[in-house]
């Protein structure tokens, strides 16, 4: 008996020690490329905080960030072959209108992020004040077009009342050279550019005159069906990473040298340049419900892009505030 007693106390030392074992199990990482729709920019803060901070380690994933146009990541994560991407509202509606099964699941600029920018010796301060004149646009196409629209409509105007220009992303040097009279611009970039410069300039914001749905998370309806956790998970990872960067904006600042080229070594007068545009990003993402997704706001996108020809869209399907922490 007193064997058979030692044989089973043994034999159950082995299987709590074996069970605490696989309790002490990492769990499987899941491995995110994200695409962000732009070049390594310290407007990204939060990503690369969320990473080298270890947010998304935590939550079980391994991200890596893609340099990617928006409008491929919308079709590779329909598709299924990526599982998240970081887009502008007009993107996902103009993905599900051509049948693709994208949702935006997070909301990370709370203000859309476009504008106008002009000298102020132009008196260009209201969207009234473009007509007649010779504006810059990147292209006639994504957020920077969305958004022009957007104040078009504002000011009274048709694109036939000025002459718009496409002019890549030369916008601050369009501008400082003459060739434009006014530029639409991410307003927390070439704005403070071009005052660095000694430029003084006007800035025409798209958010002061009506809300559209910015820059965001979106992953597939497959993903939500089949993966809830981890759409869950990588909210609330990158929120944090959001939080945290606006929370230590010097801290993360450190971390965007490890991201982007060339940032380290960058004079003062330039490091300060790139400083002010990323104090500038934060206070667009500043938000009383970090995440949070405006239904008036994906209203007014849906409208903006019904009326330059788009179909009718449910715009229940487009978004989703219900894997917000």
């Amino acid at each position: 008996m007193e064997l058979r007693s030692k044989i089973f106390r043994l034999t159950l030392l082995v299987l709590i020690l074996a069970g605490l074992a696989a309790g002490c199990t990492p769990k499987k990482t899941d491995v995110i490329r994200l695409p962000v729709g732009f070049i390594p920019n310290v407007q990204f803060a939060p990503l690369y905080v969320a990473i080298e901070k270890g947010f998304y380690r935590d939550a079980g994933l391994q991200v890596e960030m893609d340099y990617n146009m928006e409008t491929d990541s919308v079709a590779l994560v329909g598709a299924g072959e990526l599982k998240f991407a970081v887009v502008s509202g007009e993107q996902v509606l103009l993905g599900r209108a051509q049948g693709l099964p994208v949702t935006y699941v997070m909301a990370w600029y709370q203000q859309f992020p476009v504008g106008v920018v002009s000298m102020a010796e132009k008196g260009i301060i209201s969207p009234a004040d473009l007509r007649g004149k010779r504006v810059g646009i990147p292209g006639l196409y994504g957020a920077s077009y969305i958004g022009f629209k957007a104040l078009l409509n504002a000011g009274g105007l048709k694109e036939s009342d000025l002459t718009l220009d496409s002019i890549g992303f030369t916008q601050a040097e369009s501008l400082a050279d003459g060739l434009e009279d006014a530029a639409v611009v991410y307003i927390t970039n070439e704005p403070i550019k071009l005052r660095a410069e000694g430029f003084d300039v006007d800035v025409i914001a798209v958010s002061d005159y009506l809300s559209l749905v910015a820059n965001g998370l979106i992953t597939s309806e497959k993903m939500i069906a089949e993966q809830p956790e981890i759409v869950r998970a990588m909210v609330a990872a990158t929120l944090k990473g959001i939080e945290y960067a606006a929370q230590h904006p010097d801290e993360a600042y450190t971390i965007c040298e490890k991201y982007v080229e060339n940032l380290a070594g960058l004079s003062p007068e330039d490091k300060q340049v790139q400083r002010d545009v990323l104090a500038a990003s934060i206070e667009l993402w500043k938000a009383d419900r970090p995440g949070f997704s405006d239904p008036q706001a994906w209203q007014n996108m849906h409208d903006l892009l019904r009326q330059m020809g788009a179909q009718p869209l449910d715009l229940g399907a487009a978004f989703s505030n219900a894997f917000l922490p």
